[in-house]
């Protein structure tokens, strides 16, 4: 917990002193309310008292709850922003890591649990902060004042205080035995009714296709139930604290006046005018004294769940970064356009056999490189090697010369128009998904949108729509076609102008047509710029400069169509899967 508390700014820690400033100042004056109380009790007990002196004494008690209002509503304002500003900086913080994180770091915490720690989580903190800030000061200060003005007074009296403050610890330690161990499922399956909730919604049209509707709602039950069940507990067994509190103070008050009254009896005139007037006194800071163990127990439900929170969200923090940044700059590549594997080896950080084995090819500036292969060979990953989703286990991959891992990351994919397997859409305008995350977005006018959108053979489909290249896209693209996205996601590669392109499986769901025109236009206005492409239509690579075959993640064929057909049984394989013998020689 206190790890993350390195969040705090010099003028947060200002805030806080001004807060314990405030609280001192405020526990002060409302321990000056029983005093007048007393005194208020003696002079109406006395012979002779003026009623002036009564009236004199009420105003020093409003004065003194006026003050202790202005502290209390200062303290609130400053708390408040005080945790705003923390839980808005362990937010920021988060989100860049998250970002930060490979591929399969991310996997290790799931997507849904990601997005949990980085709201429900914080807020847990924000609450502590905010709430606890004043009862974790406020409540000790409180407490021990308040029992060192009634120490001395009646040894009786204190003895009932005692035993009315020993109760209530007994009682609020029995209950966070039961209750902490909670926390940390809560929060874990809070994590589980977002991912069944998220899952649910990303893949609503297929669930209702198959009529899975009932299946689905069966497995959020059961993951919502286990959360509520939980939740219920907790509540449960905080709710008995009120009550057991409102017993301990109501028995405090009468054990306070019925020992009173017993001693009184015993005493004369003047004794009893002071010892009633104690019993006013007792009463009064007894009640503070419960309300400060009232103020710690909320500390109690709040702390418990803020530390497995901070537990996770420092799991997140902590998480070591696979993929470091380098030190080289596009000013250190000794060639230009160039994509070079040297035997290079690849497999999952959780897997116990390589994927990759042994590749290596290079490809100059301005050239085609196919990749094609069954499904699960490793092409897709392959690919995915050079912006450094992953980093190749054996071997080295080269970019203009140098290492892709030497290369600081801005640096590297800013070589690189990446368009991925899954074509992603952000919510926005067709505008800004094209001039996504590009160095040079003022650069990118409209123009120069359009032009890439008629490399993409995108444009006719996008002027068509309301408002033309700032019509609206939803979120993820649900929008638009499969075919629409895929195309979007070219068109934004190609307004970056990028020295390589990198194409995942981008044309699977286009037609044959559009397939064809596309890479024409691509071949035309991409012609200085090396192209990687990874596909499973022949006709995507048959007029590659290079095709790369793979079969079980190893390198099985290298060379043009024609040189394939002849030497490589598994690309021949696959091209005769798709087109006739007769297509084939004639192509």
């Amino acid at each position: 917990m206190l790890r993350l508390f390195k969040n705090f700014k010099k003028k947060d820690f200002i805030y806080v002193l001004i807060c314990i400033i405030l609280m001192v100042f405020q526990v002060w004056i409302e321990l000056r309310l029983p005093e007048y109380m007393s005194k208020i009790t003696m002079l109406i007990e006395t012979d002779g008292s003026s009623f002036n002196e009564i009236i004199h004494q009420g105003i020093f008690m409003l004065i003194c709850a006026f003050g202790s209002m202005v502290s209390a509503m200062t303290i609130g304002y400053f708390a408040s922003r005080l945790s705003a500003n923390f839980s808005l900086r362990l937010r920021e913080s988060l989100f860049k890591k998250v970002q930060k994180l490979c591929t399969a770091e991310i996997k290790q915490f799931s997507t849904s649990s990601l997005i949990t720690r980085t709201t429900n989580d914080v807020t847990q903190i924000e609450m502590l902060i905010a709430m606890g800030l004043q009862a974790m000061i406020k409540a000790p200060i409180m407490a021990v004042w308040a029992i060192s003005k009634i120490v001395n007074k009646s040894t009786n009296l204190s003895l009932i205080v005692g035993a009315g403050v020993l109760v209530l610890l007994t009682i609020i330690i029995i209950i966070m035995v039961r209750v902490v161990p909670k926390f940390s499922k809560i929060q874990k399956f809070t994590d589980s009714v977002n991912s069944v909730t998220r899952e649910n919604l990303m893949g609503i049209r297929v669930i209702r296709a198959f009529n899975a509707e009932k299946f689905q709602s069966d497995r959020f039950e059961s993951v919502n139930n286990d959360l509520t069940k939980t939740s219920l507990f907790i509540q449960k067994t905080f709710a008995l604290m009120s009550p057991f509190m409102n017993l301990i103070m109501h028995f405090l008050t009468l054990g306070i006046y019925f020992v009173g009254a017993y001693l009184i009896n015993s005493l004369g005139m003047v004794g009893k005018v002071n010892l009633f007037s104690n019993m006013v006194v007792f009463s009064s800071y007894g009640m503070q004294v419960i309300m400060s163990f009232l103020m710690l127990t909320l500390i109690f439900m709040i702390l418990p769940r803020a530390q497995v929170s901070a537990k996770r969200i420092n799991e997140v923090m902590d998480a070591d970064i696979s993929i470091k940044d380098g030190k080289f700059g596009l000013s250190k590549r000794v060639e230009n356009g160039t994509v070079e594997f040297r035997d290079v080896s690849f497999k999952y950080p959780d897997a116990d056999e390589y994927l990759l084995k042994n590749i290596s090819f290079k490809v100059n500036k301005g050239e085609t490189i196919a990749f094609i292969g069954s499904t699960g060979s490793g092409k897709s990953t392959l690919v995915n090697l050079i912006p450094r989703f992953y980093d190749v286990t054996d071997g080295s991959i080269l970019v203009d010369g140098v290492d892709v891992r030497n290369y600081k990351l801005d640096a590297l994919h800013n070589l690189i128009g990446y368009v991925s397997q899954k074509a992603v859409m952000f919510t926005g305008t067709v505008a800004s998904n094209i001039r996504f995350g590009t160095n040079n977005a003022a650069e990118i006018n409209d123009e120069k949108i359009k032009d890439a959108l008629k490399v993409s053979e995108a444009f006719d489909f996008v002027s068509l729509m309301e408002y033309g290249i700032d019509a609206h896209i939803a979120r993820g693209g649900t929008n638009v076609s499969g075919g629409q996205k895929q195309r979007l996601s070219i068109a934004r590669a190609v307004a970056r102008n990028p020295e390589i392109y990198i194409f995942d499986d981008t044309f699977s769901a286009l037609d044959y047509k559009t397939d064809l025109k596309l890479r024409q236009n691509l071949k035309k206005y991409t012609k200085d710029a090396t192209i990687l492409v990874v596909a499973q239509r022949i006709g995507t690579v048959l007029n590659a400069d290079k095709i790369v075959v793979l079969d079980n993640g190893e390198c099985v064929g290298m060379g043009t169509h024609k040189e394939l057909l002849k030497s490589c049984e598994v690309y021949r394989q696959i091209a005769l899967s798709q087109v006739s013998k007769e297509e084939l020689e004639n192509a």
